[in-house]
Parts: structure tokens; C-alpha cells; sequence
């Protein structure tokens, strides 16, 4: 069942170790099959070099085995809070980066202090409220998804592909798995040259929105130019 999307997603989480997003079994990418309304995803608690395509698990939307002879990941219920609120979005990646989760357990955003940010946030990347002891003692991961998604009240998912989960860590998102990961390695990139940044200069006041703009439309929306069609043409 879903042979290709179980290849993708186990690849992107073999992604999460290459691009050194994860320390131990720490962090999992999912993948979603909005045709048939279900998600692949990694099994809970396996070190990433055990993992083979056949291991990942499939569930539907409400989170119920589908496929897959192992627990999915314990995260599953923050993701599918994501899936359901934005149909945009086909694959979800969560780390604890060093650098994206530093920013995370500040509570503080990711300001975007350059060009390399802007090419792909459009902004400083938000940071969630804290999650309460009420949401913490009953489904607390399906709360954790929901404080994702109510931080995106008033953001586009797809201009701003990603979040600081206050004292936790990191979500990104795509419209594949290998996209969302992506995002990931890029956000930790990101934070890491904020971090660096804001010690060199602590009252950085980040780049002009004339400059955001410029970068970060110019490689997405209808007007983009950034790259190349698949007609070899300039884009």
C-alpha cells in the first residue's frame, strides 16, 4: 500500500540524519496521500539506520493503522492537526535542530536578518504560544498541532513553511516530504546565521521589507523568475 510514498517519507527521515537535523531517534516526516485521505509516517522510537521503506506506517486522517505492522510516531497526532487545516500542505517534517530549537526554548522568532532567509521565509519565522497544563495532560500532541495551526491565523502555510514550537522544537512543511525536509536543513541554516548574527550585533533591526520582498517573490508566486521551467526556459 502507497509503495511510493512510503519510499519518499523514508528517505526524507534518512534526509533528517545527512542534513545532521537529528540526534538519536529524535524527529520523524510524514507524508500525505490526499486522494486517499491517509498518511505515511515514521514508526515511533527506531534509529533511523534500522529504518527500511516497509517500516514506515500508514494511517488515516483521524490517525487509525491502515498499514504497517508498527506504532507510528508519537508525534502523529500534531501532524494530522497540520494536514487537516492546510490542504496545501503533503508532507510535515519535525526536528530538534540545535540552533531553530534554541530560538524555540527562547521563545523568541527567528528574525530575518538576510537574504538567504528571505529567499524562503517570508518574515520571521512565528514562534507558538505556550501550550497549557490542561492541553499538556490530555492529548497533548494533537494540542500541540493545534497551537501550530492557531499560530497561523493570519499566515499563509506555503509563504511561511514554517514554526518554533515553543520549548520543543520545530516543524516545516511542504508540498512533498523532501520539500518539507528541506525547509528543516534550511530554517536550522537560518537560525544558525541569526544566532551569529545577533551576537555580532544585538540590535540588528533585520533587512527592509522593500529587500524581503524582492527575494522572496522573485522565487515564489506567479511573478517568480528564480530558476528554470521544465522547458529549459528562464523562470
Amino acid at each position: 500500500m502507497l509503495l511510493e510514498l512510503k519510499e519518499k517519507v523514508w528517505k526524507a527521515n534518512l534526509d533528517l540524519v545527512k542534513y545532521n537535523l537529528v540526534t538519536h531517534t529524535f524527529g520523524n516526516v510524514s507524508g500525505m496521500d490526499r486522494n486517499q485521505g491517509l498518511v505515511v509516517i515514521k514508526p515511533s522510537g527506531m534509529a533511523y539506520a534500522e529504518l527500511m521503506p516497509d517500516d514506515m506506517v500508514v494511517v488515516d486522517i483521524e490517525g487509525s493503522r491502515v498499514d504497517g505492522r508498527l506504532n507510528p510516531s508519537s508525534d502523529l497526532p500534531s501532524h494530522l492537526e497540520i494536514y487537516k487545516a492546510f490542504e496545501e500542505i503533503y508532507g510535515i517534517t519535525h526536528t530538534h535542530s540545535e540552533y531553530a530549537t534554541m530560538f524555540a526554548q527562547a521563545n523568541k522568532e527567528i528574525p530575518c536578518l538576510g537574504t538567504t532567509h528571505a529567499d524562503h521565509f517570508y518574515g520571521p519565522v512565528p514562534v507558538t504560544r505556550m501550550i497549557t497544563d490542561e492541553e499538556i495532560a490530555e492529548n497533548y500532541e494533537k494540542n500541540t498541532g493545534k497551537v501550530v495551526v492557531e499560530r497561523f491565523a493570519e499566515l499563509d502555510p506555503m509563504e511561511m513553511p514554517g514554526i518554533l514550537v515553543v520549548s520543543h522544537g520545530v516543524f516545516t512543511w511542504g508540498k512533498s516530504p523532501e520539500e518539507a525536509t528541506l525547509n528543516g536543513l534550511i530554517l536550522e541554516n537560518i537560525a544558525k546565521m541569526a544566532w551569529g548574527t545577533l551576537m555580532l550585533d544585538a540590535k540588528h533591526k533585520g533587512i527592509p521589507d522593500s529587500l524581503l520582498n524582492k527575494h522572496f517573490f522573485r522565487k515564489h508566486g506567479p511573478d517568480a523568475y528564480y530558476g528554470q521551467n521544465k522547458k529549459g526556459e528562464k523562470k
